[in-house]
């Protein structure tokens, strides 16, 4: 099967055979904005089929997978938010890997950029163990929460702006209902980075006139009614970026120490 059936028993997956499911741009739309908790809109978000092509290749990589998990049920499905339901801290991911969050049926788990993400998030409080490997392995969030700006896994891990766009609702929605007790946010990356802004208005955020320009450990600060939430940038724990260096342990601890001060 190419994908998880909603309500099969997999462990953490909120969506039931009768959870409504989007088709295009504007059930999106709809469907976001009808969600009244995040609970209700991560089961929306885990069965939406708004983008054909990622429809097809999500459930193709499913269908083939990677030798290395050929024995495994590959979740195949949209991959939402987890972590704090109250967060003070939110991260924003790129998009699920194809064979790591498209597996696992959770963002950044069960790939090498989240061994770099969880074991930092350990190191500094954020995180009750140091690896994450599959959905259900009792990893726990602390005062955190880790979404993706894109909820499919796409082709060469690179979505169109059209699917980055139509899948911003769902992201604009999750900021506004965590809006009340968010601190921190910390892009990972400059597709994240550049995602998060049209988002944060659509959630009622007030952002300043320019938008500041990505680079690892800057920061800036919008508002949600009178109080400053401060957005960090930090290059992605990529495979590449890890490998050649560009991102060491020391600078993801770094931005996430700063993060969980910022969030205090």
């Amino acid at each position: 099967m190419s994908f998880v059936p909603p309500g099969s028993g997999w462990p953490g997956d909120l969506a039931r055979p009768d959870t409504p499911v989007a088709h295009d741009a504007a059930d999106v739309v709809r469907l976001a904005g009808e969600s009244r908790t995040v609970t209700e809109l991560t089961a929306r978000e885990s069965v939406c089929r708004a983008c054909p092509s990622l429809v097809k290749w999500r459930e193709e990589v499913a269908d083939v997978k990677r030798k290395s998990f050929a024995d495994q049920t590959y979740w195949g499905r949209p991959v939402t938010g987890w972590g704090d339901d109250h967060p003070r801290i939110l991260i924003v991911g790129l998009a699920p890997a194809a064979h790591g969050g498209n597996r696992t049926g959770r963002i950044f788990t069960g790939d090498r950029s989240g061994d770099w993400l969880f074991a930092s998030l350990y190191r500094t409080g954020l995180a009750t163990q140091e690896t994450s490997t599959h959905a259900g392995d009792g990893q726990r969030l602390i005062g955190a929460r880790v979404m993706a700006a894109v909820r499919c896994a796409p082709p060469a891990n690179k979505p169109t702006p059209q699917e980055r766009d139509t899948c911003s609702p769902w992201l604009a929605r999750e900021l506004s209902l965590v809006a009340e007790s968010t601190r921190v946010i910390v892009a990972l990356g400059g597709f994240a980075w550049q995602a998060m802004w049209p988002a944060l208005r659509a959630a009622g955020y007030t952002l300043p006139r320019s938008r500041p320009p990505f680079g690892h450990g800057r920061e800036a600060a919008v508002s949600y009614g009178e109080r400053t939430v401060h957005l960090l940038c930090c290059y992605h724990p990529s495979q590449q970026n890890t490998f050649t260096g560009r991102v060491t342990a020391e600078m993801l601890d770094a931005v996430f120490s700063r993060a969980a001060s910022l969030g205090l």
